[in-house]
Order: structure tokens, then sequence, then C-alpha cells
């Protein structure tokens, strides 16, 4: 008897529904200060994307370096300087820098 393959359709569904589940998770779990908690759910949900090769949300933003979800005024600092947006991480300090220079155009 052989083994029931899932299409790489499904499991791209599944991953993402699962993936959606965890940055809920996580952006829960740091409003109630549980950082350890939220550090682990984005660590999983990272897990889940280079094993099916899926994205991760681009509404989810999280710190690249400690891996916290970050949210404006909570735990992340954003500043509007020149043309760009610096987004600071107020957990390890690392800085993201965003150019707005197509915004402002229109």
């Amino acid at each position: 008897m052989s083994k029931r393959r899932l299409s790489n359709q499904k499991i791209a569904r599944i991953a993402e529904e699962r993936i959606g589940i965890l940055t809920e998770l996580s952006k829960n779990a740091i409003r109630s200060g549980k950082k350890d908690r939220a550090i682990r759910y984005v660590d999983i949900a990272l897990r889940i994307c280079r094993k099916t090769k899926v994205k991760m949300p681009k509404d989810f933003p999280f710190c690249k370096e400690c891996l916290v979800p970050l949210i404006p005024g909570y735990n992340e600092r954003v500043r509007v300087c020149r043309e760009r947006v610096i987004c600071t991480c107020d957990n390890c300090g690392s800085i993201k820098r965003i150019p707005y220079i197509r915004e402002k155009r229109t």
C-alpha cells in the first residue's frame, strides 16, 4: 500500500491557514506580555514558510533579528525622516528603513 500524497496547492493552502493562526496568536501573546511565547509562534510560522515555500503575510510585521511581532506604538517606534519611514524595534534596537518616494509623487 502506498501513501497518498497531497498536492502542492493543498499543502500551500493548509500552510497559509496555519501561518495566519500563528500570527494572530503571536499578536495576542505580545499584547498580553508573553514575549517568549510570541517569539516561539513566529519561529514556528517561519519554519512552516521555509518547509512549504509559502511567504509570510505582508500585513504581519516582525523583527528579523529577534523575531518579536511589531506593533507600532507598543513595541515599535516609527519615524518619518526625509523620504523614508524608519521603524525601530524596542526589544533589540534593529532598524528597518522603508522608502516612500513613490507615494510622495502621487
